[in-house]
């Protein structure tokens, strides 16, 4: 059986105009093993397209190929892939090499796309090379060479795999006389010791002349086919393949290698090696989309680091034992009260049936959920407190002279400041929540830390020194239960309360009994009946913090009409202001990634246009599109990797700084850098990579191998 059949074969192109072009015409040849053959011809006699035919790099054809008595046209994409894989070596008249690929390497990429192991791949390789006399050669790169060992390393490249058929277009082209000669004795040598199948196309009449056989083509028709009978072998040598004829399959004699396939790990060094070739462009591009990682982790940190810091100061205001209950404005359903007259200026009060039925409501939740604890309002083991709160602005005032119902001038040395809120101290405040001072009792008020400048002392501690306490006037002017009440005392501030949440305003505490005697006494003097203080907030001491989210967690699902304290409220309006701020900030950074991610896929699609030239050399010595798939995926994976490290160490640095600039001007730092920020922004930077190098992977991979290889 020969080797190599064509039988009528025919090949036709398409032009734009529909119109049809015939490259062959009705080919008939039949080629043995050990034949030296030329094909020659005039520029567009059809003997390239002979060639990619042969070669399995175009089978759109009529007629038969046959290969071992198989047409080729009967091949599925894998068994072509395979076919110029293991039956077929090209040679090129441009040599073809990988520029970004060492010698060693672009000899042995043919066993990389068949997973080879390195030991053998390299055992191969560097014999090959030592008896084409490039031992010496095998780690530098292909620019680094002279034309003929830029061939003879093409040549390594054809052999590698022991293929039946060498295929060399033009092999003498690009060189001189001297390096046609060298050339030409290896490609004999071949055809003669190793019993391989030579064809080379040419136009070189030297070529033709050491050939065992010549076929010349014109107008796509074979006119001659002739063997030369004066055709002298070449003296026998060391076969270049000596130690290397093999079957294929014992190259990957290695448990867990399977044959013909492009494994990751290949992938990545071949990704690597490219990027590395163009290092100050990826550097770059992983640089420009780390811009839009850092803006995504510093704006998620910022919101938490504000978010927490809110949520800290609330709870350095709340007990973990305590829960804080106040009238929400809404009736049970969530509706809005008509003629609700409660605001931060008229606080809504409970009346006492109304405390009653919230003790009870709460207790009978409780005893469904199996707990023990039960609110006791009055009497023995009272574990039920009152509290009041109310906006003052405009209408209460602390001086530091007695005040006047009317004051029309006061003289230059009195400071007078607006109360802007009025707490009664909760049950659960100690000394830790001072920062100078004492609890406050009957005749005292505590004022927060905007109070040490107003009075005239440069630090809360002077205030108190000796046990001395400042005497204010305080005066507050207001409607309560419907009717107009002043409350007009000379007070002494007994200490300075941490708020920190409102540091900078006027804010009073005082204790509850001693607010209550003061409205007893404004509501004497407005000539109406004294009923006291009415509560605004309700605190319940719990047994503990698993009890306490028990209550609150009630109220928030069953009593619309019930709310936690004002600090608490406040604190979650922060909260989901801050919430909303960072979801906002992180649509933009997504804008930004999204612009990163078009950036990627421009920058891959322009390297597939690049390396065109790359990709038919790969084709041509059986690279799946699979594997060429396979090579530009994990070259985004990688980049994205690189943009993200990238990103994670730039973050690191700009965070460091803006911590120290926060903490030195304002005394903290509201960001706070989750490890789990950098995760996501990495997880992230690879999926838009990933996604971006789809098409640029898929483009690649539907190339056509011949247009490629001529591509400049």
């Amino acid at each position: 059986m020969a080797e190599l059949e064509l039988k009528g074969v025919y090949k036709d192109y398409k032009l734009e105009n529909k119109t049809k072009f015939t490259a062959l015409t009705d080919v008939n040849l039949t080629f043995e093993k050990g034949e030296l053959v030329s094909i020659i011809g005039e520029s567009g006699s059809g003997k390239s397209t002979l060639m990619n035919l042969i070669g399995g790099l175009d089978s759109d054809y009529d007629g038969e190929i046959k290969i071992d008595g198989i047409d080729l046209k009967s091949f599925k994409d894998k068994q072509l892939d395979d076919y110029r894989k293991k039956k077929i070596g090209f040679v090129f008249q441009s040599f073809n090499l990988i520029p970004h690929l060492s010698v060693i390497d672009n000899v042995t990429i043919a066993l990389t796309l068949s997973n080879v192991k390195e030991s053998v791949k390299h055992e191969r390789a560097m014999e090959l090379l030592d008896k084409l006399g490039l031992k010496d050669h095998a780690k530098k790169k292909p620019t680094q060479l002279s034309g003929g060992q830029k061939q003879r390393v093409a040549i390594a490249r054809a052999l590698i795999n022991n293929p039946d058929i060498i295929l060399a277009d033009e092999p003498t082209g690009a060189l001189d006389s001297e390096t046609t000669s060298q050339i030409l004795d290896i490609l004999k040598s071949i055809a003669d010791n190793e019993n391989k199948l030579v064809i080379m196309v040419t136009h070189s009449e030297k070529v033709a002349k050491i050939s065992s056989r010549i076929v010349e083509i014109s107008d796509g028709k074979v006119i001659r086919d002739e063997y030369k009978k004066d055709y002298v072998k070449s003296e026998k040598k060391d076969k270049l393949l000596a130690s290397q004829d093999i079957e294929n399959k014992d190259l990957n004699n290695k448990k867990g290698h399977k044959e013909g396939h492009l494994s990751f790990f290949s992938a990545l060094k071949l990704s690597l090696h490219n990027m590395w070739a163009s290092k100050t462009k990826n550097i770059l591009m992983a640089v420009g989309v780390s811009i839009s990682l850092i803006a995504l982790i510093l704006m998620l940190s910022l919101g938490s680091g504000l978010t927490g810091y809110i949520d800290t100061l609330a709870q350095d205001y709340s007990n973990p034992n305590y829960v804080t209950i106040s009238k929400s404005g809404y009736d049970r359903e969530g509706n809005e009260l008509e003629g609700d007259s409660g605001n931060f200026m008229v606080p809504r009060m409970f009346e006492n049936e109304e405390i009653e039925e919230v003790a009870s409501d709460i207790n009978t939740y409780l005893q469904t959920e199996d707990s023990d604890f039960q609110i006791i309002p009055s009497g023995e083991g009272q574990n039920l407190t009152y509290g009041f709160s109310c906006a003052t602005i405009g209408m209460g005032t602390v001086s530091t002279i007695p005040a006047v119902d009317e004051v029309t001038e006061l003289p230059e040395k009195v400071r007078t400041e607006n109360i802007m809120y009025t707490y009664t101290t909760p049950s659960y405040y100690t000394d830790d929540n001072l920062i100078a001072g004492n609890m406050s009792g009957e005749g005292e008020i505590m004022l927060s830390s905007a109070a040490i400048n107003f009075l005239g002392y440069e630090t809360a501690e002077e205030m108190f020194v000796d046990g001395n306490q400042p005497t204010v006037q305080l005066y507050i002017n207001m409607t309560y239960d419907g009717v107009r009440i002043v409350i007009n005392e000379s007070v002494k501030v007994s200490a300075i309360v941490d708020v920190s949440l409102f540091s900078g305003m006027m804010v009073m505490y005082l204790d509850y009994d001693f607010l209550n005697t003061c409205v007893e006494q404004a509501q004497i003097n407005a000539s109406v009946e004294p009923t006291g203080l009415k509560p605004s907030l309700l605190f319940i001491e719990t047994d503990g913090k698993e009890t306490t989210d028990m209550i609150n967690g009630y109220i928030e699902t069953n009593r619309k009409d019930l709310s936690g304290s004002i600090e608490e409220q406040l604190a979650s309006m922060f909260s989901e202001m801050m919430s909303t701020f960072s979801i906002a900030l992180a649509i933009i950074s997504g804008v930004s990634l999204f612009v990163a991610l078009i950036m990627i896929l421009v920058v891959l699609y322009m390297s597939v246009s690049e390396r065109t030239r790359e990709i038919g050399v790969l084709k041509s010595i059986g690279a799946r599109k699979k594997d060429i798939k396979m090579i530009f995926s994990t070259e985004s994976l990688l980049i994205g990797l690189l943009s993200g490290i990238v990103g994670i160490i730039l973050t690191l640095i700009i965070g460091g700084i803006l911590i120290g600039v926060f903490t030195a001007l304002i005394g903290f730092a509201p960001i706070s850098m989750n490890w789990y920020y950098f995760a996501i922004a990495l997880l992230i930077s690879v999926v838009i990579s990933v996604i971006a190098g789809v098409y640029p992977a898929s483009k690649a991979a539907k190339l056509d191998p011949v247009e490629s290889l001529r591509h400049e």
